[in-house]
């Protein structure tokens, strides 16, 4: 096998990359320290943009709604998607496993504004008004695939000698799910779940069109300020979101260490 590193270039063109893809993040949480309003031009280090943002009241009610729609909309689609995980991969005797699989994914074949436009007219035609509801069952929605990856793939991995073998020891279906099942892939399901859950929070596109008083996302509330102009402010939310997605990234790599290591 050919040795990657070998190529000409590889590791200039691998460093170049990695600069593109995050010196702007870099600069963004650089510059979310600096004591001028003037968001390109330092005068000195200050905390006060974060003492801004953390005490803008509409900054604050729209992180509330961000994270309980993302919560809720995570567990319904992370146990929607175990449930769709274990029968098209345990299943036996499934009828149109493929297209089953394919339904599934379908959000994540389709443009994001398709299926936001057909949940707004449906919403529309159901008559639906409450705007929590409308967010809650869209994320679930699209969320649903991104969950489901995750946990096929571990359920894949995983050999059914330990779910036999406790059948032959008489355990019932639910019994060898919570004490065998599970437990194995569980790392499987926090990434989905988690990956479910940073989908939600990001989302734009199906939030700004079910935008409604009272139920402002995060994304929806930052396009509002960029319109206004950017400020540090707006620099210290996006630091403080790329601080969350590390700290959930971390813990989903620790686990998936250790599963594999006691593995």
């Amino acid at each position: 096998m050919t040795d990657v590193k070998r190529y000409p270039f590889a590791r200039s063109f691998t460093a170049l990359f990695f600069l593109y893809l995050y010196l702007p993040i870099g600069v963004v949480i650089f510059f979310s320290f600096n004591e001028n309003r003037l968001v390109s031009v330092w005068t000195g280090f200050s905390l006060k943009w974060y003492d801004s943002a953390l005490a803008n009241r509409a900054l604050m009610d729209a992180v509330k709604i961000s994270l309980t729609v993302a919560s809720i909309a995570t567990v319904l689609a992370t146990s929607v998607a175990l449930m769709a995980a274990l029968v098209i991969v345990r299943g036996r005797d499934v009828k149109f496993r493929r297209l089953s699989e394919t339904v599934v994914n379908l959000p994540l074949l389709l443009p994001e504004i398709v299926l936001a436009v057909a949940v707004l007219i449906l919403f529309s035609q159901l008559g639906l008004q409450n705007g929590m509801a409308k967010l809650i069952i869209a994320h679930t929605a699209f969320c649903i695939p991104f969950a489901f990856l995750p946990i096929r793939a571990r359920l894949q991995g995983m050999e059914p000698d330990f779910e036999e073998a406790a059948q032959d020891l008489y355990a019932t279906p639910w019994t060898t799910f919570r004490r065998v099942t599970f437990p194995l892939i569980a790392p499987g399901v926090f990434a989905g779940a988690m990956l479910a859950f940073v989908i939600s929070m990001d989302d734009f596109i199906t939030s700004n069109m079910l935008n409604s008083g009272g139920s402002t996302t995060l994304p929806v509330y930052i396009f509002g300020l960029i319109k206004q102009g950017t400020t540090p402010e707006l620099n210290a939310i996006s630091t403080l979101i790329v601080l969350g997605s590390l700290i959930l990234a971390t813990t989903a790599l620790i686990l998936t260490f250790r599963s594999e290591k006691r593995a």
